[in-house]
């Protein structure tokens, strides 16, 4: 069965979007919404309020003293916080599974009243956590006593041209594209709605997605991109999973860029992001696209 993909990209690239894919409905971005959480953060600290270097405990009560943990330690996956909440796999083990339908936002704050021992000896090492982002989207939105949407649509979305909105944890659901079984009715999807959705709970069109990416990283309209982005030699990435979608985002220093969205697992979405960053061609001095 033929996988619906899209796929966009900058000079060099050929648009394609195949079996059933469109770029102009709601699809789930997973953990790429880890570079929305860090850059709101970002754009807070431009506006000389709350920085990456502010200490965690002074935006949270529930957090012990002393942990030393800040709000960059979060970001760039430097917490010693472990990937996932204790209890969760964050696998789905059969359907009805949702791993993380119980992670709401009164257990996250339970959780953090034992940081100090959950983090002890991990601090400084990098490793990659869901967990860390929850906490960091906890802090954010506690802090400004904002919601994480109000925050995304304030300082992200709406500088950018994109519309309030356009990225959400809630979009209609007549503009959802989900990944469907071979008898073609929906599959269960993951509850993401909850205390994990600063971690991957958005949704975005990838029209969407490919405006943000190269806003962010081509166009680089808010400056050096947020830590959240994983770096490699000369370029930016991130990707994302759910349950039955998953994303990759490629952007190098020089411009070129890629964005690929399937219906389907991350590694053939990956598979595809490289094959087509081969043909890619850094843009023209007079444009980013």
């Amino acid at each position: 069965m033929w996988t619906p993909t899209c796929l966009l990209g900058g000079s060099g690239v050929t648009d394609r979007v195949a079996y059933g894919h469109d770029a102009d409905r709601f699809v789930e971005i997973g953990s790429l919404t880890k570079v929305l959480t860090g850059t709101v953060l970002a754009r807070l600290e431009a506006a000389g309020g709350l920085g990456f270097d502010t200490p965690l405990e002074e935006c949270l009560d529930e957090v012990p003293r002393g942990t030393g943990i800040t709000l960059r330690h979060l970001a760039e996956h430097t917490s010693g916080l472990p990937r996932l909440p204790a209890g969760l796999t964050g696998q789905p083990t059969g359907p009805p599974d949702d791993p993380y339908a119980g992670f709401t936002e009164t257990a996250l704050r339970e959780s953090l009243r034992e940081l100090d021992r959950v983090t002890a000896g991990r601090q400084g090492r990098e490793e990659y956590s869901n967990l860390g982002y929850a906490v960091l989207g906890l802090a954010l939105t506690t802090v400004t006593g904002r919601s994480y949407q109000q925050l995304l649509d304030t300082h992200v979305l709406l500088p950018l041209g994109l519309g309030a909105g356009a990225m959400t944890a809630r979009p209609p659901e007549r503009r959802r594209l989900v990944p469907r079984d071979v008898f073609g009715r929906p599959r269960p999807l993951w509850t993401l709605t909850g205390a994990i959705l600063p971690a991957g709970g958005l949704w975005s069109s990838c029209r969407t997605l490919a405006d943000l990416v190269v806003a962010l990283l081509v166009a680089r309209r808010f400056g050096d991109p947020a830590p959240s982005w994983q770096r490699g030699p000369s370029l930016r990435w991130h990707d994302g999973a759910t349950r039955g979608s998953s994303v990759v985002a490629v952007a190098y220093d020089d411009g070129r860029w890629v964005l690929v969205h399937r219906l389907g697992d991350i590694a053939g979405t990956g598979t595809t992001a490289q094959r087509a960053l081969r043909t890619a061609t850094p843009p023209r001095p007079d444009r980013h696209t």
